[in-house]
């Protein structure tokens, strides 16, 4: 099996039974906002366009590129379609043209010949869009798995398809947190600090688990090559951005799990593997131009920058023209207010009014009335300001998940009164009917959390209120808090309350030292 890289979660999978094209983005995504870091324009699009097979993990544009695919893949490919509770994905896919598609079942393999996939889909409202996945492949001579930006709870019905010979994982952020924020820089500094370090922990969570020889980091970090944001490459130019790169990873992944080998995967890197013999070429940059990536990143960097204002340029030249006020709020009310009123968990669970500052518009989205209506000096628990032209495509696009737009472009300013609320940002990203009423539904089968277990000297509900992981394995206890190690949320076990977010309270009690066993 040969598995090119194809820049950020990018892939060519070459097997004994065909070849798949995974996730292929050129760029630029999210408003102008990401390029994949290094620079991937160098490759052979048009003979990765030829695969047997299309697999796109997931709606995000640093995923799903469709200027890309309109211009190097047939439309009679096939398409291994995720099997996500709505259809956003494939209504993407067929209007590009693209209607040979292969619907996948979780945990279904399907087989080619001497080729074996398996699609592995996450449904819960934090999970990307709406939706996440993992690709597992085997083709008799070696198996890997892409596990690209999912983080799945059920690793072991995950991995019953057969053990990765190379694994290939997200070890990068994708947020806007704490960049955006409203926040003192001693204050971003320190959440910066806190988000990488919970994403390696993360990251080096599933690496153990998955335990496969080769390891391979991808899905990131994105270049921002506008004036604005180019400070926030990487770790920042003041320490208060996220965006760990691959050789940073590496380093940190060789002092906590040394017996597992890391390999640096770039646009154009070649991985030959037969079982656990697994030999690794550089074919786009040399050993010279690797390490001036790496180890001169702000001139790579500002390189990049300098010569690439034209396709920022296309971009905001193809934004929709600017609304007037009075249209905006009309249009947003007409779209927003009936999704409000059928969103109960939601509304409830943001609780309260939500400011947006949206070019000469000033309106409050009060969720416990479900209306939406000029500011008038509410009292607001968030607060956003976003450019004009922004919303204003949006509303043009009818793009129902504004995380995958305007909140990745990083190109808005956001402020809270309290903590992260969980239920503004799933709205945000659930603009539509479907998913909205997916969204209820989900959180209304959450609340059965009926098992205990015990951790330590602490009686817990088995299952993690934000997404349901089983915390006999991912529960750690210090202090008398539980973390949850998939997402590092946190909990006081002594009042019950969730420490990272509004809500999402634990039920938990001190265990009886008699009659406690220990957890399964």
């Amino acid at each position: 099996m040969r598995i090119t890289g194809l820049g950020h979660a990018g892939m060519f999978i070459e097997t004994a039974g065909g070849s798949i094209l995974c996730d292929p983005v050129l760029g630029p995504s999210f408003f102008g906002s990401w390029f994949p870091f290094p620079d991937n324009r160098g490759l052979d699009w048009e003979r990765f366009g030829a695969a047997d097979f299309l697999y796109i993990s997931h709606r995000h544009r640093d995923h799903f590129d469709p200027a890309l695919l309109e211009r190097y893949v047939s439309k009679d490919i096939r398409v291994l379609l995720p099997d996500y509770p709505t259809d956003d994905l494939e209504n993407d896919l067929r209007r590009l043209g693209y209607d040979n598609i292969v619907y996948t079942r979780s945990g279904e393999v399907l087989e080619y010949g001497e080729l074996k996939i398996m699609v592995t889909p996450l449904r819960a409202p934090s999970d990307g869009p709406i939706g996440d996945s993992s690709l597992s492949v085997d083709d008799g001579t070696a198996s890997i798995l892409n596990q690209n930006d999912s983080h799945p709870l059920d690793l072991e019905t995950l991995l019953s398809f057969s053990k990765p010979d190379a694994y290939f994982t997200q070890v990068s952020g994708a947020i806007w947190w704490p960049m955006v924020y409203d926040l003192p820089q001693e204050a971003k500094q320190n959440f910066a600090q806190l988000k990488r370090d919970a994403q390696n922990k993360r990251a080096m969570y599933y690496i153990e688990k998955v335990d496969a020889e080769h390891v391979f980091p991808m899905a990131g970090p994105p270049m921002f090559l506008r004036e604005e944001l180019f400070r926030y490459n990487g770790l920042g130019l003041e320490n208060d951005s996220i965006f760990t790169d691959q050789r940073q990873f590496l380093e940190h992944m060789a002092q906590m799990r040394p017996e597992q080998k890391g390999h640096l995967f770039l646009p154009g890197t070649q991985v030959d593997v037969h079982g656990s013999a697994v030999e690794v070429t550089q074919t786009l940059f040399s050993e010279a131009e690797i390490e001036r990536v790496f180890g001169d990143k702000w001139a790579y960097l500002a390189e990049q920058r300098d010569t690439r204002q034209d396709e920022i340029r296309a971009e905001e030249a193809s934004r929709a023209e600017v609304l007037p006020p009075s249209e905006m709020l009309a249009a947003i009310k007409e779209w927003w207010e009936p999704l409000l009123r059928r969103a109960r968990t939601v509304r409830n669970g943001v609780g309260g009014n939500v400011r947006f500052r949206i070019g000469e518009l000033d309106m409050v989205v009060d969720f416990p009335k479900a209306k939406v209506r000029e500011y008038a000096g509410e009292e607001c628990i968030y607060w956003y300001t976003i450019p004009a032209d922004l919303v204003s495509t949006n509303i043009r696009d009818h793009e129902i998940d504004w995380s995958n737009s305007i909140f990745l472009s990083m190109q808005f300013e956001v402020g809270r009164s309290g903590k992260f609320n969980e239920f503004l940002t799933t709205f945000l990203k659930c603009l539509s009917r479907d998913r909205i009423e997916y969204v209820e539904n989900w959180y209304a089968e959450q609340s059965d959390q009926t098992e205990d277990i015990q951790l330590d000297d602490w009686v817990v509900q088995r299952r993690c209120p934000h997404l349901r992981a089983d915390l006999s394995k991912t529960g750690k206890i210090e202090d008398g808090v539980l973390t949850c190690s998939l997402h590092d949320w946190k909990w006081d076990l002594t009042s019950g309350r969730c420490l990272t977010t509004q809500g999402h309270p634990i039920r938990s009690a001190q265990a009886d030292p008699a009659a406690a066993a220990p957890a399964a």
